[in-house]
């Protein structure tokens, strides 16, 4: 019976030394280029398969990301935001290019993330998607820093933290949508959304909105912005409370698609038409988005591009190298929603 083909019967072929194989199987960053594919094709033609048990036993290594999910309310039995759907599968996809295993998981409330994955071998590094209140969730951010665990976030750059974060340009994204709103003959324009550190993205959007206006000599109108968080009930809410307040707007810039959603249900149970008497734009060009009714104008995020910057940025790390926060550009969509 013919003997399986070990990992120093490749580093023999190829010239190297066992430890390179190994990483070159991983498709370590470690390794360059040309002796990756040579190690690998070595590896093909002896038809190797990797004993994982035995590699993490020797290396303390899982080849494993944990993707952690915040769980959020939603209409239906997911728990997760549909804007992180899309980005999920993008990991999935980057992580596999990468020769890694993905956990998917919630975040948990306990007091030890990195003992229930880093330290006990069960993932090298953790990808975070989603928080709640941030003002809440930068205690553990900090926690996790201050032990080493290697983790990236999708999030806003966040002053003051020495973490690698991956994001929108909230800021940029929020001002192009408000002057595209601005273009079409808009001028009494309310926010939809968290202007405060609870939620940072949101807050940097709202920022651009200020900029906007600003820019184009209009007023900020504090009595016309209501805060809401994540949900499509949570802009229904908002959205009713704007109605209530009296005060007057022919426009509204929502935070996030959900928000903008629940906001055209509070306005259409209203009989307000859209966009003919109030305008709706969102943020994020969730798969809905185009579905709505009217179509929904938004931003649009790259999530293939985010995850891969996740997955890369977090290999990186766990590579020991220097990583740094990247800001996605972000692209309008115009659809209907908006007087187009």
């Amino acid at each position: 019976m013919k003997e399986k083909a070990t990992s120093f019967d490749i580093a023999y072929q190829a010239g190297v030394s066992q430890s390179t194989v190994s990483r070159a199987l991983r498709n370590s960053p470690l390794v360059n280029e040309e002796t990756r594919q040579k190690i690998q094709a070595i590896a093909k033609e002896l038809n190797y398969k990797v004993d994982k048990n035995a590699s993490n036993l020797r290396s303390q290594q899982s080849d494993t990301i944990a993707l952690l999910l915040f769980e959020d309310p939603t209409t239906d039995d997911s728990a997760i935001n549909p804007f992180f759907l899309s980005m999920l599968g993008s990991i999935t996809r980057a992580c596999s290019k990468k020769g890694y295993d993905l956990l998917v998981s919630f975040q948990q409330a306990s007091n030890d993330w990195h003992a229930d994955f880093e330290d006990s071998n069960k993932a090298d590094g953790l990808i975070l998607l989603g928080y709640g209140d941030f003002v809440d969730f930068e205690e553990k951010l900090v926690q996790l820093t201050e032990q080493g665990t290697h983790f990236v976030r999708w999030g806003a750059e966040v002053e003051g933290l020495p973490l690698v974060s991956i994001g929108c340009d909230n800021f940029q994204g929020g001002k192009e949508i408000t002057q595209h709103v601005i273009d079409q003959g808009y001028k009494q324009l309310a926010f939809l959304g968290s202007a405060s550190t609870h939620a940072p993205e949101f807050f940097d959007r709202y920022k651009g909105h200020c900029q906007a206006l600003k820019e184009n000599n209009l007023p900020i109108n504090e009595k016309i912005q209501f805060n809401a968080l994540y949900t499509e009930e949570a802009g229904y809410r908002a959205a009713s409370k704007l109605l209530a307040s009296g005060e007057q707007f022919d426009a509204i810039c929502a935070a996030s698609d959900l928000i903008a959603i629940g906001t055209m249900r509070a306005l259409q149970e209203q009989g307000i038409k859209i966009p003919d008497q109030v305008a709706v734009v969102g943020f994020d060009d969730i798969a809905v988005a185009s579905l709505t009714f009217p179509p929904l104008t938004t931003v649009k995020q790259d999530t293939q591009l985010a995850g891969e910057l996740l997955v890369d940025s977090l290999l990186e790390l766990i590579a020991g190298n220097q990583v740094k926060t990247n800001l996605i550009k972000p692209e309008l969509v115009i659809r209907k929603s908006c007087g187009c």
